[in-house]
């Protein structure tokens, strides 16, 4: 038995007490790192390494820009034929 009537099993659950808050705390730091690592590699994922938009990001942007484009070329297009169905409606009235 131990001596000074102390039990041997009360400070091996100490001990490992200790070590379990040790562990514990060994495990969240490398969860934050892993935290971490998992956010910057989503960001590298939309950047490269110098840190402008992929190809990607710039296809996406350069689409976007032709689609306004278009929208507004279409608008365009709309109005130069009305004014000629306005114009074509004149000349068939004998221009008045």
């Amino acid at each position: 038995m131990a001596s000074g009537g102390e039990r041997p099993d009360l400070e091996a659950l100490s001990e490992l007490a200790e070590v379990l808050q040790h562990l514990e705390s060994e495990l969240a730091s490398w969860r934050r790192r892993a935290l971490t690592a998992e956010q910057r590699a989503a960001d590298l994922a939309n950047t490269g390494a110098d840190g402008k938009p992929t190809r990607l990001d710039a296809l996406e942007t350069e689409n976007k820009e032709l689609e306004r484009r278009v929208t507004r070329a279409k608008t365009r297009v709309a109005d130069l034929l009305d004014r000629l169905r306005f114009l074509e409606q004149q000349r068939g009235n004998g221009g008045s």
